[in-house]
């Protein structure tokens, strides 16, 4: 096998393998070969037949072409102007969707608000929390009844299943960051 085909191969299997939480012994039982050869061809070092790299291909859930090919980055680079984004509060708030991966119950918004805009904010999931940082200008919150200013460089943390708002008093844009991420029970 040419060097850098055996390299790809090597690569491709021991990411995939790692991703799922595998050990080699784990996958090699899976795959229905002999752990050496698993480690042979993870090294780099080994040649296997077509069908032993089926049996890996199918442990793992992926095509043959998939373990040949070159190497996926981890590393994505959205473009400024491919960043999702939503218009809100008629036009008067824009959030820009930050995490490209959709993950359960967390969230990263960049949100500009207009002079004056004044946002509802929707309720996440229960258990989540709400962390909102003024970049520029500032914001008054409200987050179930209690008010708030959140002035430049300020943090607000509040639970994220509560009913909130935002608005903008001020006679310029405001810019905010908005994570929300689940925190579990202390017990």
């Amino acid at each position: 096998m040419g060097s850098k085909l055996a390299a790809y191969l090597a690569a491709n299997i021991q990411k995939l393998r790692e991703k799922r939480g595998l050990s080699q012994l784990q996958l090699a039982k899976q795959a229905g070969i002999p752990r050496t050869t698993l480690t042979n061809v993870e090294s780099g070092a080994g040649n296997p037949s077509l069908t032993n790299l089926a049996r890996i291909s199918e442990a793992l859930g992926v095509g043959i072409e998939e373990l040949l090919s070159r190497p996926r980055s981890d590393c994505v680079l959205i473009p400024a102007d491919k960043v999702a984004a939503q218009s809100r509060a008629q036009g008067q708030a824009r959030v820009y969707k930050l995490l490209p991966d959709r993950v359960k119950g967390i969230e990263m918004d960049r949100v500009e608000f207009a002079p004056g805009a004044l946002m509802g904010g929707h309720p996440h999931l229960v258990g989540t929390k709400e962390y909102l940082t003024v970049l520029k200008g500032e914001l008054s919150v409200v987050v179930s009844g209690d008010s708030f200013v959140v002035r430049e460089g300020d943090v607000l943390a509040f639970p994220g299943n509560q009913p909130h708002a935002y608005r903008n008093p001020s006679r310029s844009t405001t810019i905010a960051m908005s994570v929300v991420i689940p925190i579990p029970a202390l017990v």
